[in-house]
């Protein structure tokens, strides 16, 4: 059973998305906060398999909430999805940098956010199509190199290795910090 802690500033918002993963099975809504210090403690008091986290709150938003979680020894197993209507790149930027595994807009099909819930769960990184879209765009693919995909995807593993990054959004928040990256670009 993947649990989940819903953290919104819209009640709403968090009802909608709890009756969401309500109909799916394997997921269990363990609770919501309204604000980035109610996700704090309940964070620490839950310790849901994952966060579902705003960032835009008052008081302490989901960017220093979800820092927050991701460096709380305690929480090593609750994973950070950003669930928001705010897709540029510098906030994607801002999250990962935090320790988010994941980035889904909130206009995503309710399925959507359910298979997010569950990627993220199983371990695996998930950004938005709208944010790799903008990624993207922005950098050189595959093709213009001319390699496969196979090939990439090798150097993108060896890459992992080699600087120690969990995912992938690691090594984009990695090639921001080197300079290698500029939102906006």
């Amino acid at each position: 059973m993947t649990t989940v802690l819903i953290v919104d500033d819209q009640a709403l918002i968090r009802q909608a998305v709890s009756d969401i993963l309500a109909t799916h099975e394997g997921i269990s809504v363990v609770g919501q906060a309204a604000d980035g210090a109610a996700a704090i403690e309940l964070a620490a008091r839950l310790r849901p398999d994952i966060v579902l986290m705003d960032i835009r709150m008052p008081g302490i938003d989901g960017i220093r909430a979800t820092a927050e979680i991701c460096a709380d020894p305690e929480l090593t197993g609750t994973r950070v999805l950003v669930l928001t209507t705010f897709e540029e790149d510098d906030v994607v930027v801002a999250a990962l940098r935090a320790g988010a595994s994941g980035f889904i807009g909130k206009g995503a099909e309710p399925e959507e956010i359910a298979r997010a819930v569950q990627a993220v769960h199983a371990g695996e990184a998930l950004l938005s199509p709208m944010a790799t879209r903008g990624l993207i765009t922005r950098y050189v693919l595959a093709e213009d190199l001319f390699i496969s995909p196979h090939t990439a995807k090798t150097h993108v593993n060896r890459i992992m290795g080699k600087t120690h990054a969990h995912d992938r959004a690691q090594l984009v928040i990695l090639a921001y910090e080197c300079g290698l990256l500029a939102p906006g670009e």
